[in-house]
C-alpha cells in the first residue's frame, strides 16, 4: 500500500497510539511532556546525524514514529481536565450531597421522559471556583423553562458520578461520557434555579442562532416530522426525531444521512461555488473566494454543532479549497490524513467517537476500493453510470464500515444498496431546496414556495426509506462479533483487497491466513461458551429478571409479562449476543431456584419464606416488608442481593443491617448486575 509510505501516515498512526496508550496507562503529565521532550532532541540529533550520512535514515524514521506516539500522549495530557487542580471531581467529596452551583448551559440534549438536560460547565460550587463540563437535569413536570445557551444560572442540586454498565455486555453510557471528559450528571431542584447573566462566545452565538433558524421553520407550517428530519439533515440536530423514524432509517441502512457528513457538506460547498461563480480568477478574486468559502464551511461547521462527523467533512473539505486555490494537485489520502491529525490534535476525544471512526473508515475504503470497479465495468449510458458509481461508492463505504458497524449495533442492513440508490439523488434535491431556505430563514422567514416542495421531498425520502426499512427480514439482527474478530476481520478485508489490486502469491498467503485466523478466533469464541457455566442478575427497574447459562443455552427466570417480551428486551438480547448464545427455556419465577450448584432462595413481596431452607444467595425483591436481622437468624447466605425492583430507601436499611451482620450486601441500583 503505498500510502503507507506516505511519512504523514506513519506520524499519524502513531499519533493515534500515543491517545490509545495515554487512555491505557494513565501516564503522568510530567512524565508524557519529559517523553515528548527526549523525543524531540533525539529527533533533532538525529535530523543533523542524517544530513552528512544516509546510515540513519531507518533510525530517524523510527525516532520519528515514536516521537509521534509520545506527542500523542502528550496532547491527551493537555486535554485531560481532570489535571486542573479546581475540576469539580476534587471537590465534590459527597455524591449524594446537595450543594450550591454557578453553571454555564452550553449544549442543548435530547430530552428524556423526566428530564431537560444539558451540557453544562460548572463554574462555581458553594462559592469556590470550580471547572469541567457536566450534564444537568432539570424535571419536566416542574415550572422550569427551556433557557437559552449561554445562560449562566445559579441552583442547588445533587450530583451523581458516571458509572459503568448497569447489565453485562451492554454499551458502557459512563466511559463514553468520560471520554468527553464528563464526569457525572447534576439533578438541580428546579425551585432554586435562577438566570443571573448570559456569556457571549462565538459558539454561544451560532448555537442561539441556529435555535432562531429553527423556531423560523416551526412556525412555517413545516410538518413535525420532515421538520425533524431537516434540523438533522441540515443543522445536524437529532434530539427531536422520533424513535420509529429513527429505527426506519437504521433498518433501511440510511441513519449516515442523519448525521451531517462529506455528501452534505460536499453539496453545501458545490452551491457555495455555484454563487461565487461571478467573481474573477485574479489573484485577489480567488483569495476573495477562499475566505468567503471557508468562512461558511465552518459557520455551517458551527451550526451543526461541530459533530465528529461534520468537523472532519469541512476540515478535508477546507484542506482540498486551500489546494485548489494553490493550484497544487491534492491527493486525496494526504487531505484524510491531514484532516485527521489536526482534528485529533485539536480535540483527541474524537478518536473515541463512533461516527468519527465510521466517516473515516468509509470515507478511505471509498477512495481506495472505487477504482477497482472501473476493471469490472464502466457502463457507457451516462443515465446508467450514475447510479452504477452510486452502488460502487455505497458499496466501498459499507465493505469499511461493516465490521465495525456489527461491533457495536449487532445488525446489519441487508438492502443498504438499495436504500442509496433511491435517496441519493433525491438527497441532492432536498438539501439543495434546504440550503435556499436556510438562506430565506436567515432573514425571519421562509416563503412558501420553498417550505412546501421541500416538505414533499422530505416526506417522499421518509416515505422510501420507511418502504425499504419495512422488508425487516432483510435485517440480520443480534450478530455476535467480538473486539478480536472485529480486528481480524480488518485483516480480511485488507488482505483481499490488496490481492484484487494485484494478484500475487503472498498477498494471496495472507488473505487467506487472516480468513483462517478469523474463523479459528470464531471456533475458539464458541468453544469458550459451550463451556461456560453463570448465573446472572439483571439490574431491570420494577422487574426482576435472573438468568442461568450452561454453555451456550439460556434459561430466563421473570414473570410472565416479562418473558413475553423478553425478545426485545435490551438488556438480555445484550447479554444474548455479547456472549454467543440463545435462549433455551422460559421459567416464571419461583422462590427456590437451583443455578449453578448454588441455592438461591427468592424472597418478595408476601414475605414468604422457609426458615429450613439453608440458602448459598439470598434475593430479595418487590420490596418486602421483612425484618432482614430476623431473617439472617434463620439464614446464613454468604451473598445477599436486592435487585432494581425494590425500592431504593429499602435497599439501604437492609445494607446497613447487612453491614452489622458482616454480610455481603449487592444492590443492583448502585452496583449494577450480580454474577455468580
Amino acid at each position: 500500500m503505498k500510502i503507507l509510505h506516505f511519512p504523514l501516515t506513519k506520524i499519524t498512526i502513531g499519533f493515534i497510539i500515543g491517545i490509545l496508550l495515554f487512555s491505557i496507562l494513565n501516564i503522568n503529565p510530567k512524565l508524557s511532556f519529559g517523553l515528548l521532550l527526549l523525543g524531540l532532541i533525539l529527533l533533532f540529533v538525529l535530523h543533523i546525524i542524517k544530513k552528512k550520512t544516509e546510515r540513519f535514515d531507518f533510525l530517524f524514521g523510527t525516532f520519528t514514529v515514536i516521537t509521534s506516539i509520545f506527542l500523542g500522549i502528550s496532547t491527551a495530557t493537555i486535554h485531560k481536565e481532570t489535571f486542573n487542580p479546581k475540576h469539580y471531581i476534587h471537590q465534590i467529596s459527597d455524591v449524594n450531597q446537595n450543594l450550591n452551583y454557578t453553571v454555564l448551559l452550553d449544549e442543548k440534549l435530547k430530552n428524556t421522559k423526566k428530564n431537560y438536560r444539558y451540557i453544562a460547565e460548572i463554574k462555581s460550587i458553594e462559592n469556590q471556583e470550580s471547572y469541567g463540563k457536566t450534564i444537568v437535569n432539570f424535571p419536566i413536570n416542574s415550572d422550569f423553562k427551556s433557557k437559552k445557551i449561554g445562560s449562566l444560572l445559579t441552583l442547588n442540586g445533587t450530583f451523581f458520578s458516571n458509572k459503568s454498565s448497569f447489565n453485562p455486555n451492554q454499551f458502557d453510557y459512563g466511559k463514553y461520557l468520560e471520554n468527553q471528559e464528563i464526569y457525572g450528571q447534576l439533578y438541580a431542584k428546579p425551585e432554586t434555579v435562577k438566570t443571573i447573566g448570559y456569556e457571549h462566545s462565538i459558539w454561544i452565538f451560532f448555537s442561539n442562532y441556529r435555535e432562531k433558524i429553527i423556531d423560523v421553520f416551526q412556525k412555517s407550517n413545516l410538518g413535525k416530522e420532515e421538520l425533524t428530519v431537516f434540523i438533522a439533515l441540515l443543522l445536524g440536530q437529532q434530539q427531536d426525531i422520533s424513535p420509529e423514524v429513527l429505527k426506519d432509517y437504521q433498518y433501511a441502512g440510511a441513519i449516515h444521512i442523519l448525521s451531517v457528513s462529506g455528501l452534505h457538506v460536499g453539496l453545501i460547498m458545490g452551491f457555495i461555488t455555484f454563487l461565487l461563480r461571478s467573481i474573477p480568477n485574479s489573484k485577489k478574486g480567488k483569495t476573495t473566494k477562499l475566505l468567503i468559502t471557508l468562512f461558511s464551511l465552518w459557520s455551517f461547521a458551527i451550526l451543526a454543532g461541530l459533530s465528529p462527523s461534520v468537523v472532519r467533512s469541512v476540515t478535508m473539505f477546507s484542506f482540498l479549497v486551500i489546494g485548489i486555490n494553490l493550484q497544487r494537485t491534492v491527493n486525496i489520502y494526504h487531505t484524510l490524513l491531514a484532516s485527521m491529525f489536526l482534528i485529533l490534535l485539536v480535540k483527541p476525544s474524537f478518536l473515541y467517537d463512533v461516527g468519527f471512526q465510521l466517516s473515516y473508515l468509509a470515507l478511505f475504503f471509498i477512495v481506495w476500493v472505487d477504482p477497482l470497479y472501473e476493471k469490472i465495468c464502466v457502463p457507457k449510458n451516462s443515465f446508467i453510470n450514475y447510479f452504477w458509481k452510486i452502488i460502487c461508492m455505497s458499496t466501498s463505504a459499507q465493505i469499511g464500515a461493516m465490521p465495525l458497524s456489527i461491533f457495536y449495533f449487532h445488525q446489519f442492513p441487508g438492502l443498504f444498496f438499495l436504500t442509496n440508490i433511491l435517496i441519493i439523488p433525491l438527497l441532492s434535491v432536498v438539501m439543495a431546496i434546504g440550503v435556499f431556505s436556510l438562506l430565506f430563514a436567515c432573514f425571519g422567514f421562509v416563503p412558501m414556495l420553498i417550505i412546501k416542495p421541500l416538505e414533499w421531498s422530505i416526506w417522499l425520502l421518509n416515505a422510501i426509506i420507511h418502504w425499504v426499512a419495512s422488508f425487516e427480514s432483510f435485517v440480520i439482527k443480534n450478530i455476535s462479533f467480538s473486539e478480536s474478530m472485529l480486528w481480524i476481520s480488518y485483516f480480511v478485508i485488507i488482505g483481499w483487497i490488496l490481492w484484487f489490486k494485484k494478484a500475487t502469491f503472498p498477498r494471496l498467503v495472507f488473505g487467506l491466513l487472516s480468513l483462517l485466523i478469523l474463523q479459528f478466533v470464531f471456533i475458539f469464541q464458541k468453544m469458550e461458551t459451550q463451556t461456560g457455566q453463570e448465573g446472572i442478575v439483571f439490574n431491570s427497574r420494577k422487574n426482576t429478571i435472573i438468568t442461568e447459562r450452561s454453555g451456550e443455552n439460556v434459561t430466563i427466570y421473570a414473570n410472565d409479562s416479562i418473558l413475553t417480551t423478553i425478545d426485545k428486551n435490551i438488556a438480555v438480547q445484550s447479554y444474548l449476543v455479547g456472549n454467543f448464545c440463545k435462549i433455551q427455556k422460559k421459567q416464571i419465577l419461583e422462590n427456590l431456584l437451583y443455578i449453578n450448584n448454588k441455592k438461591v432462595l427468592i424472597i418478595d413481596s408476601s414475605s414468604v419464606y422457609n426458615p429450613k431452607i439453608q440458602p448459598d444467595i439470598l434475593v430479595i425483591i418487590t420490596s418486602p416488608k421483612i425484618n432482614l436481622s430476623r431473617v439472617l437468624q434463620y439464614y446464613k447466605p454468604k451473598v445477599i442481593i436486592a435487585d432494581g425492583s425494590n425500592f431504593k430507601s429499602y435497599s439501604k436499611l437492609w445494607e446497613a443491617t447487612c453491614r452489622k451482620e458482616k454480610i455481603l450486601f449487592h444492590n443492583t441500583h448502585e452496583k449494577g448486575f450480580y454474577k455468580f
